[in-house]
């Protein structure tokens, strides 16, 4: 390779990449409860004076930092939720060492994705890939800025393509993460995970802090979906029918029976058993039940949680689904209206 040419595939895709690539850091206020009844007991203050009370902070500024990169050169940039919900102030820095006052233009929290606008011209973009087209084995690299540390590229594969968020142990999500042994750290997050041709795949989002080396990341055909609403600050609908589950086989069913205090029976066949219906949800004003087990929706079969979850994602608020439950050895058949997924909704 000549000094002109990248010497590998990581260079090559990080070149093409790498100047859309941004630190984001933000700024906002924290209140604290900090009691002190003892300074402001009246027998202190009448032997010592009120200029004797400790300056104790009732509120401070907390920092953070992240990553991100620019989709339209007019500074449109993509973004996870959690770096810049709630802040104040965001301070994006180019790879140039430009500094630019961003404005969050819209934040979506069940998908952990925002965006951020700068005002800017003619700013460098990274090519978007198509996350359908990844598989397992596919090599992967993070471009971030973890712990501070601008423009870090790490390498990995693909690990596993559609890992749910409720076994990646986010349950108040609603995507399918792709897994990579990239790695991701903190101050990562936001930033783009990429193919060997440097196009973005993903979002990194997300790390296990209790394992090396796997890490998480948002399929970019997840983002492009909402990135246009987001960017023009609408709110992005979310239906939820308000149910905690757990995908039943016959073995997780005779588990369960064997429990000496179980609150009801299961019935040792394959689909998606109701474990809580949360007051007041679609589920409860649909008369679905504790210990209900739902093998059928919309006239297709439902085995797995993922699967339901799926099939909700993809419904309309307010038009009703078809369910068919097993409950008691009996088929039931009930129509469930999906709700709209609010900020204090778990399931």
């Amino acid at each position: 390779a000549t000094n002109s040419q990248p010497r590998n595939f990581v260079t090559a895709a990080v070149n093409r990449v790498g100047a859309s690539v941004v630190r984001i850091d933000t700024e906002k206020t924290v209140k604290t409860n900090i009691p002190t009844p003892f300074f402001d007991d009246p027998f202190f203050r009448q032997f010592f004076g009120d200029d004797s009370m400790p300056n104790l902070p009732r509120e401070f500024r907390q920092y953070g930092e992240g990553s991100g990169f620019i989709i339209d050169r007019d500074g449109i940039i993509l973004t996870n939720a959690h770096v810049v919900s709630g802040v104040d102030r965001v301070k994006v820095t180019l790879k140039d060492g430009r500094t630019l006052e961003g404005k969050v233009r819209g934040i979506d929290r069940p998908s952990d994705l925002a965006v951020v606008k700068v005002n800017g011209q003619n700013l460098p973009v990274a090519p978007l890939g198509d996350s359908d087209r990844v598989q397992v084995g596919d090599w992967a690299i993070s471009v971030g800025n973890p712990f501070g540390l601008d423009n870090t590229v790490t390498l990995g594969i693909v690990s596993t393509i559609k890992r749910s968020s409720a076994q990646v142990g986010i349950p108040d999500k609603r995507l399918d993460f792709i897994q990579t042994d990239a790695a991701i750290n903190p101050g990562n997050s936001g930033g783009p995970l990429l193919n060997d041709r440097g196009e973005v795949i993903a979002i990194n989002t997300a790390m296990r802090v209790e394992a090396q080396g796997i890490g998480f990341a948002i399929p970019i055909d997840t983002a492009k979906a909402i990135k246009d609403r987001l960017a023009r600050g609408e709110k992005i609908p979310h239906p939820y029918l308000g149910i905690r589950m757990l995908t039943l086989t016959p073995a997780v069913a005779k588990q369960l029976n064997s429990e000496p205090n179980k609150p009801f029976t299961a019935p040792e066949i394959s689909g998606v058993l109701v474990v809580q219906v949360l007051p007041d949800s679609p589920a409860a004003k649909a008369g679905l039940r504790l210990g209900d087990t739902i093998v059928e929706m919309e006239g297709q079969a439902v085995t797995t949680a993922d699967r339901l979850q799926d099939l909700v994602a993809k419904s309309r608020i307010g038009q009703p689904l078809q369910l068919k439950v097993q409950r008691d050895r009996q088929i039931e058949r009930l129509s469930i209206r999906p709700a709209e997924l609010r900020e204090t909704t778990q399931d």
